[in-house]
């Protein structure tokens, strides 16, 4: 077969006509070590810090000390396949995760893949995992409840949206059941849930996740998995990308939880990654920033402004004490961090209270400014009550005979403390927690045995909605306990106790 050439010169004429000289600059670097998910890069001049960079095989890292003699590099994959002399590129792109609807329902890793088995996400939005947060001008007081549906938290010590409150404790003593409560009690609210578990096995993982599938949760809930398994840098970013999806959901002028599980296994990965490129070692060797670190974590979380939406995104940390040693290095730096704190105390949670919350030490600084005013009128007295009950028990056991007002105060207590108890998995809608704190503080369970409360209480709710919903219609749309209701509660109350 013959072309001619006019042909074949149109055909060239054609093809140049539509060419196009494109330039394409790669900057590439060459690995001088690697090994223990670290790797140190030479010739990558112009790599800007916590820029994303490839290794070979497709193995990513994170540019994490951009220094005159070279880069050192956090792997986020095995280091098994990095060889001295092996090509480094730069992305351009600096280290960022997926966000939107699609990563709800999901468990994924910080750089969202898939951990369940499901399709990939396909989704158009990406953030950076570290931005800067939002300034004082920006941000509103917390003004609204997060409720988290336990009546030891909301009475004592609530939390607001936007608010950033500690949870800790030593391990196994139910920090993360208290957290899993809080995702579950979100159901009937417009808030987002984003769990982050660091550290932990994946079976642990999938054990959480099949909870919250359980209780309806699942839904609204994103899991981000980095697990114990996963090299210590995946472990360093998964709060931030956890924070990223938060953040996405409040600069959209809605309502994100955040929950990181637990900060302590985060500054240990970073301290490992710090030794090993070298950082100075400071107190306990954790590097001199690492208060850094969760401030700048924790600061993103706010209340926004009306002009930039009136979102919110509440974050509760939690932290694990050895032995109960809450002024250790890293417990005291998250303390100072955030908004208050919830201590979950061992030797309350071995006597059987659960949640085994230390009133004393618990505490909310901004949350009370969110707590609705029925929450208020009939929790008052609580905190005073259980503080006088500790102090007299202690008391009895030297004592051999007590007067009678003595004897009431921990009788009272004693009841006290059965109704704060809840069981795990079940939160309590606000208005069912304000019946049942009523009952005990305004003395109507002082004459019941303390150990039938635990199943009377369950009982006396489903009465006063069976038999007067209209004070759980009044409760709803008011919110405050006025002098009308507080009387037709107290009958119902004693009417209960007859039958």
């Amino acid at each position: 077969m013959r072309v001619s050439s006019e042909k074949l010169i149109a055909a060239l004429r054609e093809q140049l006509a539509h060419y196009e000289y494109k330039l394409e600059v790669e900057e590439v670097g060459s690995v001088m070590e690697g090994g223990d998910g670290i790797a140190r890069v030479d010739g990558l001049a112009g790599v800007m810090s916590q820029e994303l960079v490839e290794f070979p095989g497709g193995i990513m890292g994170i540019a994490f000390n951009v220094e005159e003699e070279g880069v050192g590099c956090i792997l986020l994959g095995p280091d098994e396949e990095i060889q001295e002399g092996d090509k480094v590129r730069s992305t351009g792109r600096i280290a960022e995760t997926k966000v939107g609807e699609a990563v709800f329902g999901r468990v994924i890793t910080p750089l969202a893949e898939p951990l369940d088995g499901g399709p990939p996400l396909v989704t158009e939005h990406t953030r950076p995992l570290e931005v800067k947060a939002p300034g004082v001008t920006e941000r509103q007081p917390v003004c609204e409840p997060l409720y988290t549906g336990l009546k030891a938290i909301d009475a004592m010590t609530p939390i607001g949206r936007g608010q950033r409150e500690l949870i800790i404790g030593d391990r196994q003593i139910g920090k993360t059941a208290l957290a899993i409560d809080t995702i579950i009690n979100q159901r009937d609210s417009d808030v987002r849930c984003i769990y982050v578990a660091i550290g932990q096995k994946l079976s642990s993982v999938r054990r959480i996740a099949t909870i919250l599938e359980q209780h309806g949760a699942m839904e609204y809930t994103c899991i981000v998995a980095a697990c114990a398994s996963d090299p210590a840098a995946v472990l360093y970013i998964a709060p931030y990308a956890g924070c990223t999806i938060g953040e996405h959901e409040c600069e959209n002028g809605r309502h994100a939880l955040v929950i990181y599980d637990d900060l302590s296994k985060h500054a240990r990965a970073y301290r490992e990654l710090s030794l090993l490129l070298r950082r100075p070692p400071g107190r306990e060797a954790f590097p001199g920033d690492i208060f850094n670190l969760h401030s700048r974590l924790l600061e993103r979380a706010c209340k926004l402004s009306e002009e930039r939406g009136s979102g919110s995104l509440t974050a509760l940390p939690i932290v694990e004490t050895q032995e109960g040693d809450y002024s250790a290095y890293i417990p005291t730096n998250v303390i100072s961090i955030t908004d208050g704190q919830i201590y979950l105390e061992p030797e309350l949670f071995h006597q059987g209270i659960r949640p085994a919350i230390n009133v004393g030490l618990s505490v909310s600084r901004v949350g009370g400014a969110a707590q609705p005013k029925m929450m208020r009128q009939v929790s008052g007295r609580l905190r005073t009550d259980l503080a006088a009950y500790r102090e007299y028990e202690a008391f009895t056991r030297f004592a051999s005979e007590l007067d009678e007002r003595t004897r009431q105060i921990i009788g009272h207590g004693e009841r006290m403390v059965e109704v704060l108890k809840q069981k795990q998995y079940a939160p309590m809608p606000i208005v069912e927690q304000t019946i049942a704190i009523y009952a005990g503080t305004r003395g109507h369970w002082d004459d019941v045995q303390a150990d039938q409360i635990g199943e009377s209480e369950p009982k006396l709710i489903e009465f006063i909605r069976q038999q007067h919903p209209e004070i759980i219609q009044k409760l709803e749309s008011t919110e405050e306990v006025d002098d009308e209701t507080a009387e037709q509660l107290a009958a119902a109350i004693e009417q209960f106790k007859s039958t």
